[in-house]
């Protein structure tokens, strides 16, 4: 992977990442795109970039973080639990989904979930003002929907704030916690990926490694800003349709449909 790669990657990671389109599916099919193939270390890449956006997160809700550390930490840490052992158990299957059909499929079955969700949604209150309100039961269930975004195009993103819209969330809470979930999720993955990869690292591959961490942290930061003052006016609609749209632009481009 040349460097020019490694940054149009990081873009892509870092801009998307917050967005419930499934970052690690647009990482796939633009290196489709790209002609870059998925072999052992841009495997790796797509993960360990990722973690360059969660730093983002905390950057901008480092005070938020500070003043309610131990008591939201827990509950980051019960949300985690699904997705860790999930992860830890079936690695292998996990790694052996990342391809463009898969991405496709579940791009637009994730955008039919989020249409049917915010029409149901429109009618029901939310009870959930305010990210110390979670509970740790509610916790521990949004991290389920964490764990169903192992499988690429789900988007992690966009399964944890269904899942706490779902328990009563408002958009900006679920969107809130859903950021804030990805920072141990995000760790354990890029570590344990890392792990399991070491011997394709050399110093070329943890160059384009680094290239695209970084871009993907200062990409990150613009679209967490931009997508929080987004969901303060609109709702999820928007993302189901593209969702739906570009998982069918890219059947009709793998020639399925």
């Amino acid at each position: 992977m040349d460097l020019l790669h490694a940054g149009i990657l990081g873009i892509v990671e870092g801009l998307t990442e917050f967005l419930p389109i499934s970052s690690t599916g647009h990482l796939i099919l633009t290196s489709e795109l790209l002609g870059i193939p998925q072999d052992a270390f841009h495997k790796t890449f797509e993960v360990v970039i990722q973690l360059g956006s969660i730093l983002a997160v905390l950057f901008v809700f480092w005070e938020k973080l500070s003043k309610n550390s131990l008591n939201l930490w827990v509950k980051l840490c019960i949300g985690f639990l699904p997705a860790g052992t999930f992860g830890f158990l079936f690695y292998s299957y996990i790694k052996a989904l990342f391809a463009p059909i898969t991405v496709s499929i579940m791009l637009i079955i994730g955008g039919i979930a989020f249409i049917a969700l915010e029409v149901f949604h429109k009618e029901r209150e939310s009870l959930i003002q305010n990210i110390e309100e979670i509970t740790y039961k509610q916790a521990l269930w949004i991290g389920f929907f964490q764990a169903l975004a192992m499988i690429p195009g789900t988007s992690r993103s966009g399964a944890t704030i269904i899942g706490g819209l779902l328990m009563g969330c408002n958009r900006k809470v679920a969107t809130e916690f859903s950021f804030l979930l990805a920072l141990p999720a995000m760790v354990v993955a890029s570590s344990y990926s890392l792990y399991k990869s070491h011997t394709t690292m050399d110093f070329e591959n943890l160059f384009a490694l680094g290239v695209g961490f970084v871009v993907a942290f200062l990409s990150a930061l613009v679209a967490i800003k931009l997508f929080l003052n987004f969901i303060t006016r609109f709702n999820f609609i928007p993302f189901g349709i593209y969702r739906i749209l570009l998982g069918i632009v890219f059947l009709s481009y793998l020639d399925i449909l």
